[in-house]
């Protein structure tokens, strides 16, 4: 499960790279391989179906002619030409980006299993990225296959002119340096590598005297560095991070993040990919530097993200004007929620997870991972979301002009992006502070971790997310003393998110987890949302948890307009959704009172294998409705188009 080059690699959201930096180490996902149930069958889809399709699809819609057309235009112009008129096939001047997540996603799963007919296609993609780099690094397909006049309005007349709006050249760059990293760490080979590096010398030559001052419209770019600082040791490009972080305000447009210091930012506000992004950043730089004013920083965001905008699925941007995040409470059930926003939520979680070590952040992870994250693609693995809304008539063209799922888009970062962060996810399973191990997502796999200087094999038997029951052995290669954190999960201690935002609506209380080792009970004390099993450990000793998984109905806080007089169901880490595929109740006429009965039933020739509830005591324009199936909301619209909903009535409408 190594990298060939021995290096250690890890998940900090999608990159895979080492990092000497953060209090908490996370064990690489090289480390960890799955061996079955939830996220091992969707991670096996995304490797035979999601990363051929996506490399198909950049082929066929002409991103990686794009490069072609660069180099063209490079060995024209050398010749004496003068005018240029290509016409790009694509959209978007960010379409380079969706080539290079491509490539990451790809890098991932060769670290995992090498594939020398999948290594041949990318080095031979590489070898045509090299080609469209100008001869100073600059490597911007839209502008160099148009040195005469501007391919697209928002392309400036000079380079990185209009980076501050939308020209995106910077957002180019750092998943290029993302992507190089994680190609050089699969294979060994440089020549990606040796790409981005000599464009990062062209930023620290325009940029390192920081006196040209552009704050990046799409944020990236500095965590594409920190990657470069970390692969290289060369502290120009964490300088390079910081002096793009530190262009932003002291005025600006909220919609990218420009209108303060993003040291003195207190409020998730604007584009939310943009925001996410920039949040992960700010943690690296963060961890590399000490400087406590970024985590100050981002943990009054997330403060204000966790108890005011974020979705009971883990989403993040309620707006779709802006692709943005709304006001406080503002979370209508049509949110926008977009994939990559989410998946970024996660990048930003997990680092401020190894920033302090508490669970909380890691419980924000989960249920974004299980719930709005996964719901970005279908079980096939072939289709997508752009969007997840909590509410859907069945007919609305939503999902950037699809009705329902799609197989691609003009503008396509969501699938590429899914694809690199569900390959190397397992990246978040385990970490390390000197000699204690954390557990934090639990997952039939069998990883291994170095602990206090002794490796210690860990093997997962469990069915989780549909069964709380966990067997965890802990097999250190020699007798060994260190502490065993184990994350229980917020859902197991009755809240639904670390906040107020949602709470369980039983009146019973939540059934206690338990927690034994080598039959012998652990005594129920958390510590940052840890129970901790300090003791000498020997091969063959058996963890056992078991994390009891009632059906919970959920309210949201009084302030969320949308969800007054509703209610919601979740069991576990998963949210359900109540998806009419007969069309035979509406749901907007739908009424669960609190008399409803719920009860789960696996089902496992349904939707690949998932856990339903039946919630019986419905009713419909005042008369009971047979027994109703809740699904996952990860799994809706995989049974063509229907209408949906999360949040359903408690009470019939008075109007």
């Amino acid at each position: 499960m190594r990298s060939p080059l021995g290096l250690a690699m890890f998940v900090l959201g999608v990159a895979a790279v080492s990092a000497a930096d953060y209090p908490v180490q996370p064990v690489p996902f090289t480390e960890v391989r799955l061996t079955g149930g939830f996220w091992q069958q969707r991670q096996e889809v995304n490797r035979t179906v999601t990363v051929p399709f996506a490399l198909q699809q950049c082929e066929e819609s002409g991103r990686l002619r794009n490069f072609d057309l660069a180099a063209e235009t490079m060995r024209r112009r050398a010749a004496g030409e003068k005018t240029f008129q290509h016409q790009p096939p694509t959209i978007y001047p960010f379409d380079d980006t969706d080539v290079y997540k491509a490539i990451e996603g790809a890098a991932y799963v060769l670290s995992m299993q090498r594939d020398a007919a999948l290594e041949a296609k990318l080095d031979a993609w590489i070898a045509r990225v090299g080609a469209a780099q100008e001869p100073d690094g600059y490597l911007y397909t839209f502008r160099t296959m148009h040195p005469d006049s501007p391919g697209h309005k928002w392309v400036g007349a000079q380079r990185w002119e209009k980076d501050p709006e939308l020209s995106h050249e910077l957002y180019n760059c750092g998943h290029m340096y993302e992507a190089a990293v994680a190609y050089f760490q699969a294979t060994g080979k440089r020549t990606f590598l040796d790409i981005a590096l000599k464009n990062a010398e062209l930023l620290w030559r325009d940029f390192g005297d920081r006196q040209r001052r552009i704050a990046p419209g799409h944020q990236i770019v500095e965590m594409g560095l920190v990657k470069l600082y970390r692969v290289t040791g060369d502290a120009r490009w964490l300088t390079l991070a910081q002096i793009f972080l530190e262009a932003r305000g002291p005025t600006g447009p909220e919609y990218n993040q420009r209108h303060l210091p993003v040291v003195d930012q207190t409020t998730a506000v604007g584009h939310a990919v943009r925001a996410n992004y920039m949040y992960a950043g700010m943690a690296d730089v963060a961890a590399l530097t000490g400087d406590q004013r970024y985590l100050k920083a981002i943990t009054k965001i997330w403060e204000n993200v966790v108890t005011r905008k974020l979705y009971l699925t883990g989403g993040a941007g309620a707006l779709a004007k802006g692709e943005a995040y709304g006001a406080d409470y503002e979370l209508p059930h049509d949110g926008y929620n977009e994939t990559c926003a989410t998946l970024a939520l996660m990048m930003w979680n997990h680092r401020m997870f190894l920033l302090t070590g508490d669970a909380r952040y890691m419980d924000v992870f989960e249920r974004a991972a299980h719930n709005g994250f996964i719901s970005g693609v279908s079980l096939s693995g072939d289709r997508f979301f752009y969007p997840n809304p909590l509410e859907y008539d069945g007919e609305k063209q939503n999902n950037h002009g699809h009705a329902g799922r799609a197989p691609w888009f003009g503008c396509a970062c969501c699938p590429p992006n899914l694809m690199r962060t569900l390959a190397s996810l397992t990246g978040s399973f385990y970490a390390t502070r000197g000699a204690e191990l954390f557990v934090n997502v639990y997952a039939a796999s069998e990883g291994t971790a170095t602990v206090a200087g002794t490796k210690v094999t860990l093997t997962q038997a469990t069915d989780y997310p549909w069964n709380g029951a966990v067997k965890l052995t802990v097999a250190p290669e020699t007798p060994a003393t260190f502490t065993l954190r184990l994350r229980v999960p917020g859902w197991a201690q009755g809240q639904p998110q670390p906040s107020d935002l949602y709470v369980y609506a039983d009146t019973q209380p939540a059934p206690t987890w338990t927690v034994r080792v080598a039959g012998a009970p652990v005594k129920p004390e958390l510590q940052n949302g840890y129970v901790t099993v300090s003791r000498e450990w020997r091969a063959g000793d058996v963890v056992e948890l078991n994390f009891p998984m009632p059906v919970h109905r959920v309210r949201g806080h009084e302030k969320i307009a949308a969800t007054q007089g509703r209610v919601a169901f979740e069991r576990g880490p998963i949210v359900y959704c109540v998806e009419d595929v007969d069309r035979a109740h509406p749901l907007e006429a739908l009424v669960v009172p609190a008399t409803v009965t719920m009860a789960p039933e696996s089902r496992p020739k349904l939707l690949g294998g998932v856990t339903v509830l039946t919630l019986d005591g419905a009713t419909q324009q005042g008369h009971p409705v047979g027994p109703l199936t809740a699904i996952p909301y990860f799994a809706w619209n995989n049974r063509g188009l229907a209408p949906m909903a999360v949040w359903l009535r408690t009470a019939a409408d008075p109007r």
